[in-house]
């Protein structure tokens, strides 16, 4: 069992940054892959950013290419999501999420995660 548990969202101005973190309780992530989702209110649960830790490739969805960029640190217990130009169309609350190394199937579906946090809101003002 995976626990995730994230933090660092809060209230910014467009254009401002926030760096999301996403913790594992006492074990290493090093054999999932790593993805931050987010849900906006009335919509659907939509990928945002996914890595591997053995070639840290890293894949992102459009709207935040060149935007946000995720990392992990050495110990492979913390993930984070730097984001920066904010803009309101990323209020959302965020999650991150962990699915196994080995899992098939599409990385940008999260009916593929095994474990998610609980997120953590983040909003933009205009």
């Amino acid at each position: 069992q995976v626990q995730l548990v994230e933090s660092g969202g809060g209230l910014v101005q467009a254009g401002g940054s926030l760096r999301l973190s996403c913790a594992a309780s006492g074990r290493s992530l090093s054999s999932y892959n790593m993805g931050w989702f987010r849900q906006a209110p009335g919509k659907e649960r939509e990928f945002v950013a996914v890595m591997s830790w053995g070639g840290r490739s890293t894949y992102y969805t459009d709207s935040v290419r060149g935007r946000f960029t995720i990392s992990g640190d050495n110990a492979k217990t913390t993930v984070y999501l730097q984001m920066n130009s904010l803009k309101p169309e990323d209020t959302a609350v965020y999650y991150c999420a962990a699915r196994l190394f080995t899992t098939s199937g599409a990385y940008y579906s999260p009916a593929r995660y095994n474990y998610w946090g609980q997120g953590t809101q983040v909003t933009v003002s205009s």
